[in-house]
């Protein structure tokens, strides 16, 4: 007989085999989607968190570096919620654009929320206090993701 090393490994690989065989999903057959294993793999995804109080859900499902450098640098003005309210908005003048205003938003083209944010106010002639950030040029997702965030909150 074996060493009970080699029965422990013999027994283990055919209870993975085994295992492998009793799958609830049968292979697709010619012809047939894989639709019934991607649905069952987006109900076994967890749902996006909710967003936190205060915070537009915009931002969640944008994600990425473009969620990060809102929080942490459009926020601060602009506000969480996008209403031009953030904490450092007490002390500006003017104050921050809210991004929910809709009549701002009909007039404004995605190229000119790309050029205020890389290269601050002052390139479009609104305030300079809107700081540029020109880590930000070259960087087209993320920028993209920032105008699809301002553009996100939009009150309808």
């Amino acid at each position: 007989m074996g060493s009970p090393m080699k029965i422990q490994t013999l027994l283990v690989t055919a209870a993975l085999l085994a295992f492998a065989g009793c799958s609830k999903d049968k292979p697709a057959a010619k012809g047939e989607t894989e639709a019934p294993a991607k649905a069952a793999a987006e109900k076994a995804a967890p749902a996006a968190a909710p967003a936190p109080a205060g915070e537009h859900p915009i931002i969640a499902q944008v994600g990425g570096e473009a969620a990060t450098v809102f929080k942490q640098r459009c926020g601060t003005c602009h506000g969480l919620s996008g209403k031009g309210d953030g904490a450092a908005a007490q002390a500006l003048n003017p104050k921050p654009r809210s991004f929910e205003d809709a009549a701002w938003q009909a007039t404004i083209t995605d190229d000119h929320i790309k050029k205020v944010i890389v290269e601050g106010g002052a390139a479009v002639g609104k305030s300079p206090l809107m700081a540029p950030n020109p880590d930000l040029k070259g960087k087209d997702d993320v920028v993209a993701g920032l105008v699809k965030i301002v553009r996100g909150m939009q009150k309808k």
